[in-house]
């Protein structure tokens, strides 16, 4: 469904063993494998992507168009195309997503929030076999 249009590229990465202590804003792409204590947002006005991988953990607010979670989130998350949970994805907050696809073995504490253009209902994929969904 999002696969027709080209992804951002990732430029910028939060290594392993690193912590941030203070709000992140990106443009484009950023995967985060290392900590970080305050808010993570993509520029608003180009297409985006965030990678949180198994080993990040993630304090605060997450922003960008399509967010990938394999790591840990304390935070409310805003995906405002698509949000992937990998089977190691936790998230403590808030859900907002246009489309969701979740992986067996996520987990999510928060409510689950979809952002409605209009009065459709959003389109969720299973990920065990990728069909979509209409809630």
């Amino acid at each position: 469904m999002f696969n027709k249009k080209k992804q951002p590229p990732i430029k910028s990465l939060i290594a392993q063993g690193t912590r941030i202590d203070g709000n992140v804003h990106f443009e484009e792409g950023l995967r985060v494998d290392g900590a970080v204590n305050g808010n993570v947002g993509a520029a608003p006005e180009a297409a985006s992507i965030l990678v949180i991988s198994e080993t990040a953990v993630v304090t605060g607010e997450v922003r960008a168009d399509h967010i990938i979670i394999n790591g840990h989130v304390n935070g409310p998350v805003h995906a405002a195309a698509l949000l992937e949970l990998q089977p190691k994805a936790r998230i403590q907050g808030d859900v907002q997503y246009a489309a969701l696809e979740m992986h067996q073995g996520a987990l999510i504490d928060g409510q689950l929030r979809p952002l409605l253009g209009g009065a459709e209902k959003p389109t969720l994929v299973l990920a065990a076999n990728n069909q979509a969904v209409n809630s």
